[in-house]
């Protein structure tokens, strides 16, 4: 393995870094472009302080204006509710901060994740890493081959996970390199990327990502994270046209929101939609019990009723899989929807 990560000369920024650099970060910016009435949110905008506020304009522009309730808006505007404190809920829903070896996730038997970066374009109200360390997780050079040496001294790692943070987050050249390296290592055949970029900055999707994704000897394949139908336009399907056409698996994992997508109107159309821009629904999750998120969080009853209802309106294929993730658990642990004749 190569001991040199590659950088390229310093050159005009690319769209979708425009996009990133000019990202909505201040509360009160983002409810004015919305005509919304900044006196009705002071509350709100206190909990910026507990998780900063970060929404590409490309995401903001598919909110309606004026409506406080949009399904968008909720999901990325502050809220004085995360300063809620419940029994139940950790910043650290999951167990994942006490890694042994920084930027890697071995969570599963076959299949590990890489934290590429620490950051997001767009930080979700209700992450589960919302209170991640990532400074302990930034790779230095070094850093970077001992963890493709673990991948290499783990024949059982058969599928790569590029994670965060959001991995896109990396400039390409960068991920070309890091697929580069892991190609060497024989007994990893799939290549998996987790992001949201490419639903809140489509441009995301550059000519460089699909030359490095798709050419690769590692089966690519691509989870995407929507949660509401409105967070697909055009741009966005054209982004999943672009990748589809050059071999990518496309997936869809979501989450079950309180006030966002907990209907089966609108789960139904989720799917409906992602399906007419070539992604397939394959998990929809319960909330992880992160603290701050409480106020999204539904009983698992209501979650299973409603998957019930959603089943009768979608074939099979289209219906995601309703699922919870459990620290130290071998894989995702399906909801038993109790389903009767």
């Amino acid at each position: 393995m190569s001991q040199i990560i590659p950088k390229k000369p310093l050159s005009v920024e690319s769209n979708w870094q425009k996009e990133l650099a000019t990202a909505y970060t201040d509360p009160v910016s983002l409810l004015n472009y919305l005509n919304l009435p900044v006196d009705n949110f002071t509350k709100d905008i206190a909990a910026r302080r507990l998780f900063p506020m970060r929404v590409p304009r490309p995401f903001a522009r598919r909110m309606k204006k004026g409506d406080a309730l949009d399904p968008l808006f909720l999901q990325i505007f502050t809220n004085k509710y995360e300063f809620n404190t419940s029994a139940g809920y950790s910043t650290d829903p999951l167990d994942e901060q006490k890694n042994n070896q920084p930027g890697i996730l071995h969570k599963y038997q076959n299949r590990l994740l890489l934290l590429v970066r620490g950051g997001c374009a767009v930080n979700c109200r209700y992450c589960f890493r919302r209170h991640f360390p990532y400074s302990d997780n930034h790779l230095n050079k070094h850093q970077w081959q001992e963890a493709l040496q673990y991948i290499a001294d783990n024949p059982q790692i058969n599928e790569v996970i590029y994670s965060g943070g959001d991995p896109l987050m990396a400039k390409d050249d960068f991920l070309a390199w890091l697929t580069q390296e892991i190609e060497q290592i024989p007994h990893v055949t799939r290549l998996r990327i987790h992001t949201r970029l490419p639903v809140v900055i489509p441009s995301r999707i550059t000519t460089e990502l699909i030359s490095w994704f798709s050419k690769s000897r590692l089966k690519p394949v691509m989870v995407v994270h929507v949660n509401h139908a409105n967070e697909i336009d055009t741009e966005f399907a054209l982004a999943m046209n672009k990748l589809k056409q050059a071999g990518v698996t496309l997936l869809n994992q979501a989450v079950l929101l309180k006030g966002v997508n907990d209907s089966v109107a609108q789960q139904v159309a989720l799917s409906e939609r992602l399906f007419q821009v070539g992604v397939m629904p394959y998990y929809l999750h319960v909330l992880d019990k992160v603290s701050g998120a409480e106020h999204f969080d539904l009983p698992d009853s209501t979650a299973t009723e409603l998957m019930q209802d959603v089943i009768k309106h979608l074939p099979g294929y289209l219906v995601p899989k309703l699922v919870r993730e459990i620290g130290g658990q071998p894989g995702k642990t399906p909801l038993d929807l109790n389903l009767h004749p």
